[in-house]
């Protein structure tokens, strides 16, 4: 489904229409998810997608369009996943390789190498948050820089600066951490 129809499903289910509600939940939930996870941990992604409809159904009756619909939801998720981070920095992240294979057969696809799926994981992780958001949503997510610019609230030039110091941080992280990281966590 295309930004133009979940735009016009949401306004329908602000309206109370429930097949246009349960038609946006259904063009979004999966990327959603996938954000989410990234921005959290894989383990509260489904409370994090919950707690996310539930802003944004209470938002809806207002939800006056200035942005497609995708992307006003995605920004409330942003906002949903730094609320639980701020609730729960003290904690340690983490990310067993069971989630990755969850998260890979719950998007249909197959299964990759574990171990280099968990070293990736840990290092988008460790990512700073801007940085982290920027990069998930334009390289994981398939969000085009104008779009992330639109989720974050920032320019488009932020967005590309954010992207590029991430792939350069995960370069340097990537090169000095080697292949043996894997062995070692498990």
């Amino acid at each position: 489904m295309d930004d133009v129809e979940i735009t016009r499903n949401a306004f329908l289910a602000g309206r109370g229409d429930r097949v246009a509600a349960g038609n946006f939940v259904s063009a979004t939930q999966r990327q959603l998810y996938r954000l989410l996870s990234y921005l959290s941990n894989a383990d509260v992604a489904e409370d994090l997608v919950q707690e996310t409809y539930l802003r944004a159904f209470a938002a809806l009756p207002r939800f006056a369009g200035r942005a497609p619909a995708r992307m006003w939801l995605l920004a409330i998720a942003k906002h949903v996943a730094a609320d639980h981070l701020r609730r729960h920095r003290r904690r340690p992240k983490t990310s067993p390789a069971e989630d990755w294979v969850l998260a890979a057969e719950h998007s249909g696809t197959s299964v990759p190498d574990h171990g280099r799926l968990v070293v990736l994981r840990r290092l988008v992780a460790e990512l700073d948050d801007e940085r982290r958001e920027a990069f998930v949503l334009t390289q994981m997510l398939g969000l085009s820089y104008v779009e992330a610019a639109e989720v974050c609230a920032c320019a488009v030039g932020t967005i590309r600066s954010r992207v590029s110091r991430a792939r350069e941080d995960l370069a340097i992280a990537l090169t000095g951490r080697g292949t043996n990281t894997t062995a070692s966590h498990g």
